[in-house]
């Protein structure tokens, strides 16, 4: 199972969610919307965005378990 684990990335950062969403310009519905979980399908430029924002690589924002 692949889960996003963006709560513990902005914690590290210690940002809020509104404050990912500016920075990187992507609407806070779908930021929330990732921090919580229900995203279906990730969205690649989604991904890239948050990692840049928070200047971190994908495995700090995703985990695989079985």
């Amino acid at each position: 199972m692949v889960k996003i684990i963006l709560d513990k990335a902005l914690e590290k950062a210690d940002i809020s969610r509104y404050e990912l969403a500016k920075r990187t310009g992507i609407q806070y519905q779908i930021i929330d919307n990732y921090y919580k979980n229900r995203v279906k399908r990730y969205d690649s430029y989604v991904l890239d965005r948050i990692c840049e924002a928070l200047n971190c690589d994908i495995s700090d924002i995703i985990e695989y378990k079985n």
